[in-house]
């Protein structure tokens, strides 16, 4: 703006990149990675569907901790919902105690898929097992790699809601940094339903 006045959707006292237009780049960049993860796997699965009807194909048993970890996960989701509200309501203590919880759950869950591969190879089942147990490998794992990257975001927004506690000014903008990271993170946490579906019931 000619004049050195405060651009649109500045207010008073909130410096450069503490509102929440600032954030407007990271959610496009957000949604841009969710269509390239989503048709990353949409390729996955059509090769996998193509292969699973070859008569080499052998089944493998899913793990019982698989069911634990969606539970974990899910809880995850419900934890970042629970600090997105918190933020909203300009409750910036409460929002990161919250995301705190969301990432250790995050955390958990890709322990507990570590807990599921090594189950497989004591049962006897390999990357080398057949062409079931080479997708189950293949298709966790890049699901860990990019739940992985949704911990780094739940780190930021972990670090962001804690200036939101101490100044009252980013209060808007902590509530759109865990928007942002929710549309993520509850990606990920779908993506991974869709894999149980695809892997063992489909």
């Amino acid at each position: 703006m000619v004049g050195g006045g405060p651009g649109v959707g500045e207010g008073p006292g909130r410096g450069p990149g503490e509102g929440a237009p600032a954030l407007q780049p990271a959610r496009v960049a957000t949604w841009l990675v969710v269509g390239v993860v989503t048709i990353l796997f949409a390729s996955f699965t059509s090769t996998y569907l193509a292969r699973r009807a070859l008569p080499d194909w052998q089944p493998v048993a899913m793990p019982r901790i698989l069911w634990v970890n969606t539970a974990v996960l899910l809880a995850s989701s419900l934890a970042l919902e629970t600090a997105r509200r918190a933020a909203a309501q300009g409750r910036g203590t409460a929002a990161r105690r919250a995301t705190a919880v969301a990432a250790m759950l995050g955390a958990g869950f890709l322990l507990g898929q570590l807990a599921a591969w090594r189950a497989l190879v004591a049962a006897g089942v390999s990357l080398a097992t057949g062409p079931h147990s080479d997708f189950f490998y293949l298709l966790t794992g890049v699901h860990g790699l990019h739940l992985t990257g949704g911990l780094l975001t739940l780190g930021y927004a972990w670090w962001r809601a804690g200036r939101a506690a101490q100044a009252a000014t980013l209060a808007t903008a902590q509530a759109a940094t865990l928007t942002t990271v929710a549309v993520y993170w509850h990606f990920v946490d779908v993506l991974w339903l869709y894999l149980l579906v695809i892997l063992f019931w489909a």
